[in-house]
């Protein structure tokens, strides 16, 4: 019997007969991080990092929650179980699993590179490693955040000279956030669709310090948004909601921009490869770091990536979960029933 188990409710650890990021209720959730597809609602107890648990509370109501910080063990049935940081979004975590001497650690998703705010990802060496995949393909090989954070600035600014509103879709917890510390630095003019301002309000009040923002109310003047940036997510775009900020620009970002046609399908007049999870050369190296002698890859593109780490000599094997069926535009404010 292996330490993690994968079944029809999600990951498994008998021994320490608990889950993590479960797709059905279960007596005992460890979660990764707050993102819909690895943190459901009906279970009886969760267990996450510190950063998470405002974040949960605000996604899933009250609850029997446990917080811990990065690196702290926790004994679950003689289990050793610790979170470690996975760079994705604020409070993500790695789940370090060790019983009788075998170690997993189960990724959940993550980004290599610091981003300022979701915590410094760090390799786990490890016996088996559960990895995603969402872009385990060469052609996914992001330019640094600087470089990225210079085109929107750039891009804001050339908006702002045609008189024109600049409009960034961004899923409104993880890359909100982002966006926010790029735009920062051209313009104190922001404004917010109704769910990133719930997502922005509970950070604040977790003691997060974030840029100041607008609410986007429906007794906003049109008049304000001239030459401000706006920033709503994915839901937002294209809706009847997005014609008062006319004449407007629209900036998607995303890793999916890596690929030109998709700009194009979406009808946007930018893409920026804006990221919250690695890209192909960031996932091998994760795996190669944590000296796994087995690896199994979830959701992405599973196939290419474990038939690649086979031809390194790598064993991987491909896992079927329900991790990733919102992809990286995860409608996060959707979960919340949140108004605009």
């Amino acid at each position: 019997m292996p330490l993690i188990s994968f079944t029809d409710k999600g990951l498994y650890c008998e021994p320490g007969r608990f889950y993590i990021d479960p797709w059905q209720p279960v007596h005992k959730a460890v979660i990764t991080h707050a993102h819909s597809d690895h943190a459901r609602g009906g279970s009886q107890a969760y267990l996450c990092h510190r950063d998470t648990l405002p974040l949960l509370q605000l996604r899933l109501g009250p609850n029997n929650y446990q917080a811990v910080a990065w690196n702290e063990k926790i004994l679950l049935n003689e289990v050793t179980v610790s979170l470690h940081p996975a760079g994705h979004i604020i409070g993500s975590s790695q789940i370090r699993v060790e019983y009788k001497g075998e170690v997993w650690v189960v990724s959940g998703d993550y980004k290599t590179e610091f981003d300022g705010i979701s915590g410094q990802f760090e390799p786990i060496p490890c016996h088996t490693f559960i990895s995603e995949s969402t872009f385990g393909l060469p052609i996914y090989n992001w330019k640094p955040q600087e470089e990225i954070y210079r085109d929107i600035q750039n891009w804001i600014r050339n908006n702002e000279v045609a008189n024109k509103t600049s409009v960034l879709i961004g899923y409104s917890l993880g890359k909100a956030q982002r966006l926010l510390k790029a735009v920062e630095e051209v313009t104190g003019n922001v404004y917010v669709h109704g769910a990133i301002w719930n997502v922005h309000e509970t950070l604040l009040q977790a003691g997060w310090k974030l840029p100041a923002v607008q609410r986007i109310t429906p007794e906003t003047p049109k008049e304000a948004f001239k030459g401000s940036v706006v920033i709503a997510p994915p839901s937002a775009d294209g809706s009847p909601w997005m014609r008062r900020f006319a004449p407007y620009s629209v900036g998607i970002c995303s890793g999916w921009m890596q690929v030109r046609g998709n700009q194009r399908r979406r009808n946007a007049d930018a893409g920026f490869a804006l990221s919250d999870h690695s890209d192909w050369n960031g996932l091998l190296q994760t795996v190669k770091a944590s000296g796994a002698q087995k690896v199994y890859i979830t959701h992405g593109f599973q196939s290419v990536f474990s038939r690649y780490l086979n031809e390194l000599g790598i064993d991987a094997k491909e896992v079927k979960t329900e991790f990733g069926m919102e992809d990286e535009e995860t409608q996060f404010e959707n979960d919340n029933n949140l108004k605009i």
